[in-house]
């Protein structure tokens, strides 16, 4: 309950980053948008994002036509792992078996730039 909890407050999080943030904003002009999505590995709990600079959607589940998938070995592992969402905390993770990346690498790095900016 507590991580889809987390990820919808993520949703509103990054809806109000583009209303309220400029860099956020033109950071995502320049990336022309990203599409991806944070689930369990079970897919118990599952979310996913669709981000423009026109405005961002989000809704349950995972389609198959994400840019990038974060696949978490539990849920919590995915709040440790999300609640500092470094570069230093995904290698560690994956390391460790507790995070799976489906999708570019570089995509994870443009969305860790766009989370900065939360």
């Amino acid at each position: 309950m507590k991580l889809r909890l987390a990820l919808w407050l993520l949703g509103v999080l990054l809806k109000r980053a583009l209303r309220r943030k400029p860099r956020f904003k033109e950071q995502l002009e320049r990336m022309r948008g990203l599409d991806w999505g944070i689930a369990t590995e079970d897919l118990h709990t599952a979310r996913h994002y669709r981000m423009t600079p026109k405005g961002i959607a989000t809704g349950k589940g995972l389609p198959i036509d994400l840019d990038l998938e974060l696949r978490f070995r539990d849920q919590d592992a995915a709040l440790r792992i999300l609640k500092k969402p470094t570069q230093q905390a995904f290698l560690h993770g994956m390391m460790n078996g507790d995070v799976r990346l489906v999708g570019d690498s570089s995509d994870l790095t443009k969305l860790q730039k766009l989370l900065k900016h939360l």
